[in-house]
């Protein structure tokens, strides 16, 4: 599906008082419904690319599943844009607080139902690493670099799971959120250890995300962007350094600034 991502239109462009005729590209969007044991689920709009990490991040924030043994079968359907997900205990499916959702995007769609499973899934960060303030800009830098999709079409977030030192892992999708999730379902699927690990962002901390960081158990959450106060509510309760606004050699550290050591 990588050959998808991105898509070549003919547009008209307009500098210095011309209008000329040009190709540009665009990132492209994925409607992918997700069936639990036979049963629709939700529909993701995403880039298509790293769906199978997408689809088990995205069961794993919810709160569907827990590890990837939980899933017996895992088929996808990519011409009809379908996931076909059977799992080893269907009666998980019989809690009320599963319901078929569609989640844009964008992310405020999410806010009618991400609080219900968040009491047991979001995790109080216990780690007590430590970063400097040159190896925040760093990452930042790395990562927004090495996104070709961004460079190419300036129509994705970027998300990367680094340690103190260097950038991992880095996922790129439509929906920040989705981005995360794509994260944490690589982690699942290998075994990834997300001790002493951090998340370096390219969108704004808005709670949503700040949670999806919570449940995929880091303890420093990096952001080219801003926080919402929700959020940094959230990232005082959950032991959650917040460092926002990474650019031009400055940041701001908003919750827990004793992990940023000088």
């Amino acid at each position: 599906m990588k050959d998808r991502v991105t898509a070549a239109r003919e547009i008209m462009h307009y500098e210095n008082g011309e209008m000329k005729r040009r190709t540009d590209q665009m990132v492209t969007e994925y409607p992918l419904t997700v069936m639990l044991n036979g049963r629709e689920f939700v529909t993701l709009v995403c880039t298509p690319d790293h769906v199978k990490e997408l689809v088990i991040g995205f069961l794993a924030s919810e709160g569907v599943i827990r590890f990837e043994k939980e899933i017996k079968r895992f088929t996808i359907d990519e011409s009809l844009g379908f996931a076909y997900v059977d799992l080893t205990h269907p009666e998980t499916l019989e809690q009320k607080d599963y319901t078929k959702r569609v989640i844009g995007s964008c992310c405020g769609k999410g806010r009618h139902f991400y609080f219900q499973q968040d009491v047991k899934t979001a995790k109080t960060a216990v780690s007590q690493i430590k970063i400097s303030p040159e190896a925040c800009l760093a990452l930042m830098k790395e990562m927004q670099s090495g996104s070709g999709t961004f460079q190419e079409t300036g129509g994705v977030h970027n998300a990367a799971l680094c340690d103190t030192d260097q950038l991992l892992l880095m996922r790129t999708d439509i929906g920040r959120h989705n981005a995360l999730d794509k994260l944490y379902g690589h982690c699942l699927l290998n075994g990834m250890s997300v001790r002493d690990k951090l998340i370096v962002f390219s969108g704004r901390i808005s709670s949503e995300v700040l949670l999806k960081a919570a449940k995929i158990g880091v303890s420093i959450v990096i952001s080219k962007s801003a926080p919402t106060e929700l959020a940094l509510q959230m990232a005082e309760e959950l032991n959650i350094t917040a460092i926002g606004f990474v650019r031009n050699g400055s940041f701001n550290v908003y919750t827990h600034p004793e992990r940023v050591g000088i």
